[in-house]
């Protein structure tokens, strides 16, 4: 008996650690009781962060690059955009009060507690275009480049606020994280060409 506790153990442990953040159907799938997560909770073995998601202690962080993984695991459908992508490519000076993510048009509206989320919609190459892969805690994250990030802000500038949408553009391109070329891109994709271009004219 103790033989088999030790190993659900070693198994749930390696099972957080290969996924940065588990839920519990996922130690379910992998024959692991789930009341051996609730020992091991009391033990300190590993966190529960709330919603069915475990981790190991030395993961649990409040910072962002937590936030987006713990958001990313729970809509799986999504990308993270707007701010929260301006913020990881040092874009803005904004902290974030949530975390930013585009879904697909028809997806379900995210109904989550604990996690603060700003959700706006897109479709075909809006969606799809531009996307990245970080590894945050191992956690598979994707996240709009700073291209299309920024071409993202002057579509929904009545959301993150012009100003922010400009100071991203003038940063991105006098630090050489992107190039004209593609902004206007990426600004094609997004129907934004007209709203970007004066601004990239004026900036060379």
């Amino acid at each position: 008996m103790a033989e088999r506790h030790i190993n659900h153990r070693q198994n749930a442990l390696s099972l957080i650690r290969d996924r940065g953040i588990a839920r519990a159907r996922d130690f379910k799938a992998a024959g692991i009781p789930l009341v051996y997560l609730k020992r091991m909770t009391d033990a300190g073995d590993i966190v529960r962060l709330g919603r069915g998601l475990y981790q190991i202690p030395e993961g649990v962080g409040e910072d962002i690059a937590h936030d987006l993984a713990e958001a990313v695991r729970l809509v799986p459908n999504g990308v993270v955009s707007l701010v929260s992508a301006l913020r990881h490519h040092e874009l803005t000076t904004q902290l974030p009060h949530a975390v930013w993510m585009t879904i697909p048009h028809k997806a379900r509206t995210p109904n989550i507690k604990g996690l603060r989320l700003e959700i706006v919609r897109a479709t075909g190459a809006v969606l799809t275009a531009g996307v990245d892969h970080l590894r945050v805690e191992g956690v598979d994250v994707p996240i709009y480049g700073v291209a299309k990030t920024i071409a993202d802000c002057f579509k929904h500038r009545r959301h993150v606020g012009e100003d922010v949408a400009i100071e991203a553009l003038r940063d991105a391109l006098r630090l050489r994280k992107t190039t004209a070329s593609e902004l206007m891109k990426y600004a094609a994709i997004d129907r934004v060409t007209a709203r970007i271009e004066p601004y990239i004219k004026a900036m060379q």
